[in-house]
């Protein structure tokens, strides 16, 4: 039996995906809470579509267009 043909087994397949997919997820876990500076710099990141942006930027209008 070729590799393919254990493969493309669904049997197969889905523990093949888990063995790839679960270290990957536990890596990412990692590299976010591994640091207490980078999670913490990351958590602030939550609050970011709830802020005001009142720079001066393009959504503001300027004074000549009164």
């Amino acid at each position: 039996m070729s590799i393919w043909q254990w493969f493309t087994d669904l049997g197969n397949s889905k523990i093949a995906a888990l063995l790839i997919f679960f270290p990957l997820f536990l890596l990412i876990v990692f590299y976010v809470y591994g640091s207490r500076t980078r999670s913490e710099r990351l958590e602030t990141y939550k609050y970011m579509p709830f802020q005001d942006d009142d720079s001066e930027g393009w959504n503001k209008k300027s004074d000549t267009q009164k």
